[in-house]
């Protein structure tokens, strides 16, 4: 089975095309950091207008780099996202169904992460695994024990790890966008500079919380106006570098720690990692030095299948349709994953 899949989730127009959900002829993603970059964040209208003007290129690309070839079906991300950026995807999705008369598979972008360790071994997801999603808008870890049978273990209580990355990032001016930006600085930083606190580690839980980290950062390193409101300078005797290596050593922590714990609850001893800030090379670091300390199973996708791309959305759309899930797209407001388990079946 031939699916192309679109993503449009966020800031990156991509169109890819896998075989049987294991095998990528080609993949193509259109970035749009110079656009967004002097705002110093995604505007949602202006990512929703990019993918508009740009998505019928990039589709044209991904097909002739496939050799012109005819898919089976094609497999959109509908969820979850900027709501305007996932309209047009859709939109231009639901254009191609049509013009080749093929079906159309609506795809959970998160889930889309959990199965990019395995595409990019060229194989289907092999279950039960533990998944762990880490991206900017996502820290979730599932216990995935089938193509529809997915328990959410935890999740973040507040700010996403790669939304804290960001917004660490752009209070030390370090540039956008925020993740990328702030390892480069924390490369010759000194993590021990400050001794930030590892939340949600005093108890059993797999959730997560970066949004008192974040605030730890704007109190502790560039202190208070004598009403009690937090400095914008950061002070001439503190170094953002040493800022930037302190507080990704925190989070870094955490994450690891969670993921370990996760394995000790569960039993299960296949961990899967996907998601834009598994692209750090020191959590990739860390993650593989605790599965060998532990002996257990480590997937991560590489940096290219880490990051938003339609591969992994082609990837899930086969693997539901081979299991006779098919729906349609559908995009609604949704803040978090629900707490029960979930399924996917219609």
């Amino acid at each position: 089975m031939l699916v192309l899949g679109v993503e449009t989730s966020c800031d990156e127009t991509a169109v890819a095309l896998v075989r049987d959900g294991k095998e990528i002829l080609s993949s193509r993603v259109l970035s749009q950091v110079e656009a967004h970059a002097r705002f110093g964040g995604v505007v949602p209208n202006l990512a929703a207008r990019e993918h508009v003007r740009t998505l019928a290129s990039v589709l044209s690309s991904a097909l002739e780099a496939a050799g012109g070839v005819v898919p089976d079906a094609v497999a959109v991300t509908d969820s979850p996202g900027l709501q305007a950026a996932l309209l047009s995807g859709i939109a231009g999705a639901e254009g191609i169904a049509l013009a080749y008369g093929i079906p159309l598979v609506g795809v959970n972008h998160v889930e889309a992460h959990l199965g990019a360790p395995f595409l990019a071994l060229g194989e289907l997801p092999s279950y039960p695994f533990l998944a762990f999603v880490v991206s900017g808008g996502h820290t979730h870890l599932f216990h995935a024990r089938g193509p529809a049978d997915l328990k959410l273990l935890g999740a973040t209580i507040d700010d996403a790890a790669g939304e804290a990355f960001d917004k660490v990032a752009k209070m030390l001016g370090l540039g956008f966008p925020g993740g990328p930006a702030l390892q480069r600085a924390a490369a010759s930083g000194n993590p021990a500079a400050f001794r930030f606190k590892r939340p949600l580690l005093g108890s059993t839980s797999l959730d997560f919380s970066f949004s008192g980290l974040k605030t730890a950062v704007l109190y502790s390193c560039f202190g208070q106006e004598q009403d009690g409101r937090p400095r914008r300078v950061l002070p001439s005797n503190v170094l953002p570098q040493d800022v930037a290596a302190s507080f990704q050593a925190a989070v870094v922590d955490v994450l690891v720690e969670k993921v370990r714990r996760a394995v000790a609850q569960t039993g299960v001893r296949r961990v899967a990692v996907g998601g834009g800030v598994a692209c750090n090379g020191p959590l990739r670091t860390a993650l593989a030095a605790s599965a060998a300390a532990l002996g257990h199973e480590l997937l991560i996708a590489p940096p290219a299948l880490c990051a938003d791309n339609a591969a992994m959305v082609a990837a899930r759309g086969c693997e539901h349709l081979l299991a006779g899930i098919s729906r349609p797209p559908r995009v609604a407001p949704r803040t978090t994953w629900p707490r029960e388990e979930v399924s996917l079946t219609p």
